[in-house]
């Protein structure tokens, strides 16, 4: 298998897993019981002897943190319903439970891979004719749970690309215990799912027009109070409503974060064992506002869901469902602005072919429509999509993956006509990037693979997975690109 005959420049560098790169994550090691059993040893030491305990512990995990005492502290509280209330601690003892039940998670301890691209919010201070970015990437770690990272760098006015230092630290975001939602979002989300019931909708517009999670969880229980006795279906509609809540959620990172230190963790129980491969899209309003998206697969150990990731500043972001018969499988992505007034996606539906849809809201999807499927040797197995399309004069410039003999998985190219993205106006025969010799060798072989690139005057910048372990960069002339498609 040969690649196309486009230029390929492969960058100087690789961004490879970082093992101490560690986040402070709850711990609980067993039932209530042991819970209390561990409590009760701890509550036996003497003031001297708990001192002594956490003086160790500081020296051995301080200058892994950024603010490991606040860490501990704050997790005591949680652990706090645990300790009876009759009993008075003090505070080296109540730092020294909250380490107790905390554990460090080596978020990159497996590999750093499937990365996205976008421009950076902040574009000041820069030599003129450069870029500065933001890619984000897949980092995956024990029990194969993955979550999101960002790094940040320039591209030159030469095409170089330069990345910034990792921070030494990596934390957590704050999440939102008890989130807001907009009435007429919410109830949109409703009528687009066919598995909720005209029961559970009555439910919900009864709510006011905006209300937090707290006062639904109130309504759903007011109402299992006081009718005797709800049917199956309607114990269903609740226990949806209630699973809708947990999947829409907020959280927000604290200014003093920078970028690389900041790690998306799964939160809902429905991304427990990943957050995997968010494509990150600059999306453009009709106003001109600007809002960066990023469709993600949410995996709770048996079952995929496709999720939305939504923020303007990179600090406080929000996780709503997508829903509609086309809102399925993995590998969705959004165009970065409106065609003929309508949000369009493109979106694997049967694991094999690409399909377009478009929709008056950004959560809704539904009727998808068949655009693409394999045709050549190198993605005869299936084919799928490498982020969000690019906006070109020319068309939508696609990056798609393909996937060949021994499972090799490649990077291809089409271009989609402007204002009818379902017409395909060119493409490429053989694959614009495959593994070479150093590159196929990793957690998952013979693969590579991106979730965005980015377009930097006529050069395309393209961050790229290396065997599911490792992440390059290779850069490209737009315009030799196009001249290759047939």
């Amino acid at each position: 298998m040969k690649q196309t005959g486009v230029q390929v420049r492969r960058h100087d560098f690789i961004l490879k897993p970082e093992k101490s790169r560690v986040l402070l994550r709850p711990f609980v090691p067993g039932n209530t019981e042991r819970v209390e059993n561990i409590i009760g040893r701890i509550l036996k030491m003497t003031g001297y002897e708990a001192s002594q305990l956490y003086e160790e512990v500081l020296k051995e995990f301080r200058e892994r943190h950024r603010d490991v005492t606040g860490a501990f502290s704050q997790r005591f509280e949680e652990i706090k319903p645990y300790v009876s209330a009759k009993v008075k601690l003090s505070e080296t003892h109540r730092l020294v439970v909250g380490s107790y039940f905390m554990c460090e998670y080596s978020l990159e301890a497996a590999a750093l891979f499937n990365p996205s691209i976008v421009p950076h919010p902040d574009q000041s201070r820069l030599e003129q004719g450069s870029l500065r970015f933001i890619m984000s990437l897949r980092a995956t770690g024990e029990g194969h749970i993955s979550s999101i990272e960002f790094r940040t760098g320039v591209i030159t006015r030469h095409g170089d690309v330069k990345l910034d230092p990792a921070d030494r630290y990596v934390s957590g975001a704050e999440i939102d215990r008890d989130p807001s939602y907009d009435l007429a979002a919410f109830t949109s989300m409703l009528e687009g799912s066919r598995r909720v019931s005209t029961f559970a909708k009555k439910i919900v517009r009864s709510l006011p027009a905006r209300f937090k999670r707290s006062e639904l969880i109130h309504s759903l229980a007011k109402l299992a109070k006081n009718k005797k006795k709800l049917t199956a279906a309607e114990i269903r509609s609740i226990e949806t409503l209630k699973h809708w809540a947990v999947l829409n959620y907020q959280f927000r990172f604290p200014e003093k974060l920078s970028l690389s230190e900041r790690a998306i963790f799964p939160v809902s129980s429905f991304e427990r064992n990943g957050i995997e491969d968010a494509r990150f899209v600059r999306f453009v309003g009709d106003n001109g506002e600007v809002t960066y998206y990023a469709t993600y697969t949410a995996y709770n150990g048996q079952s995929i869901i496709p999720q939305l990731l939504e923020t303007k500043d990179f600090l406080s972001f929000r996780v709503s469902s997508l829903f509609g018969e086309a809102a399925i499988n993995k590998g969705m992505a959004l165009f970065p602005r409106k065609i003929n007034g309508k949000f369009v996606m493109i979106s694997r539906q049967d694991g094999e072919n690409l399909y377009l849809t478009s929709t008056d809201t950004v959560h809704g999807w539904n009727r998808p429509r068949k655009i693409l499927g394999p045709e050549f040797p190198w993605e005869f197995i299936q084919i799928g999509n490498c982020g969000s399309p690019l906006e070109t004069e020319h068309g939508w410039l696609l990056l798609t993956h393909g996937v060949g003999p021994v499972r090799k998985y490649c990077i291809g190219a089409v271009l989609l006509d402007l204002n009818n993205p379902e017409r395909i106006v060119r493409r490429l025969r053989e694959p614009l990037l495959l593994p070479n010799d150093s590159e196929r060798e990793g957690y998952v072989p013979n693969v590579v693979y991106t979730c965005g690139a980015i377009l930097h005057h006529r050069t395309l910048i393209m961050p790229y997975a290396i065997s599911d372990s490792a992440t390059c960069v290779a850069s490209v002339s737009i315009d030799e690109l196009l001249r290759s498609m047939v």
